[in-house]
């Protein structure tokens, strides 16, 4: 168990609950977007076919992103449940009270997310 008090805990439960509530709202809300604006036999010609495809590509990357976030949310979730929420999943140590506020569904403390930014993250370089 992490050095966090039950304020903090559950100050950061409630943000938690409340992205989970925002994040579920936003992907009905894409997916109606998506279901009610449906482009296929209203594109005339090559040009607007290709606006349409973007259109549909931007809304689902939008979806896969709320879906993600989600995701971490319920983790996050999860471990409160079971006493583990608070730990940084690589080393181990207590993830500062600051960055949970910031970052409620954070999974590593600076040091080891800077360092897996770095190695998963990065631009992937062209090579030839």
């Amino acid at each position: 168990m992490t050095a966090l008090s039950e304020a903090q805990r559950s100050t950061l439960t409630e943000q938690l609950e409340e992205q989970r509530k925002q994040l579920r709202a936003d992907i009905r809300e894409e997916l109606l977007s998506t279901d009610n604006n449906q482009l296929a036999g209203q594109v005339h010609d090559a040009g607007e076919e290709s606006v349409a495809d973007l259109l549909v590509d931007m809304n689902v990357a939008t979806i896969s992103r709320h879906i993600n976030e989600l995701r971490e949310v319920e983790a996050a979730l999860k471990q409160i449940s079971v006493g583990t929420y608070g730990s940084c999943e690589d080393c181990g140590d207590d993830i500062p009270f600051e960055r949970l506020n910031a970052q409620p569904s954070a999974r590593r403390c600076v040091t080891h997310q800077e360092l897996h930014d770095k190695q998963f993250v990065g631009e992937k370089k062209p090579s030839l």
